[in-house]
């Protein structure tokens, strides 16, 4: 039995549930390892990891939060754990206020990559420095990051899944995406000619209902003949940045694991029933 989402709903046996949850999600898991814990080794160990203990607990999920909810809390708790037995882990990134675009900000702009063969290259190097930028980030950063902008869940579901308040899911994303977003404007060709800009305060509210739209995955209600030349080319790189991560959120987790996952799952069923 599922729900209308399509995943598992608490009745069903973890025998039935988990491999439902492995095909739903299993690729993310995997991708949410390899931004969080560094390279295709961790990633599996996280995938097998998070789905063994699914496996092992299903019955204490009692079905009040979906089962994605469930599923990538105890990803995410092991994604920190893994980071934790490591050294190097940066301990603070800028406060919002000193990541804010300044009036003489210059940024580069996105427009100028199209799907020229040369610029697809282009754009997957892009994919790299992002993933490496993201890597950079503080864990308590990096998390909400990537739950909203590669796993694409809500504002709401990554709160319950870190267990904080949902203001706090919002500023630690905006940090983090004008971070990374820092990183993008020297990475990009052709920075725009700047031009006569409103007031400070004016774009820092624009910039904050562009990141308010971000979180809710809705188009910036706008249209661009608002913006200054500032704001469009911050807007355009925060756009290009949701873009990117979305590509990085895609991945497969290798048939080898998938089946390895399989295989105990049949043999935990067996042993519970002897």
């Amino acid at each position: 039995m599922t729900d209308k989402t399509g995943q598992p709903t608490a009745s069903e046996p973890a025998a039935e549930a988990i491999p439902k949850l492995l095909e739903l999600y299993g690729d993310k898991i995997h991708a949410l390892g390899l931004r969080l814990c560094g390279g295709p080794e961790e990633a599996e160990d996280i995938v097998q990891e998070t789905f063994m203990n699914a496996f092992r607990h299903w019955e204490q999920f009692e079905g009040r939060a979906q089962p994605s909810t469930w599923l990538f809390t105890i990803a995410s708790r092991a994604c920190q754990r893994m980071r934790r037995k490591r050294s190097g882990e940066p301990k603070r990134i800028e406060s919002l206020e000193n990541l804010l675009p300044a009036g003489t900000d210059s940024l580069p702009d996105p427009a100028s990559l199209s799907n020229d063969p040369v610029e697809v290259v282009e754009r997957r190097e892009l994919e790299k420095v992002v993933h490496q930028a993201i890597s950079g980030l503080p864990m308590r950063f990096r998390l909400p990051l990537v739950l909203k902008d590669l796993a694409e869940f809500k504002i709401s579901e990554i709160a319950e899944i870190l267990g904080v308040k949902e203001a706090t899911v919002k500023t630690r994303i905006h940090r983090a995406r004008l971070t990374l977003r820092d990183t993008l404007s020297g990475a990009l060709p052709g920075p725009k000619e700047s031009s006569e800009h409103p007031s400070r305060q004016f774009c820092l509210d624009l910039l904050h209902s562009k990141q308010e739209a971000l979180d809710r995955g809705v188009d910036f209600p706008l249209a661009e003949e608002a913006f200054c030349s500032r704001c469009e080319a911050v807007f355009a790189t925060l756009d290009l940045l949701k873009e990117t991560c979305t590509c990085l959120g895609r991945g497969k987790v290798p048939d080898e694991v998938r089946e390895a996952l399989k295989r105990e799952f049949t043999a935990r069923e067996a042993e519970e029933a002897m």
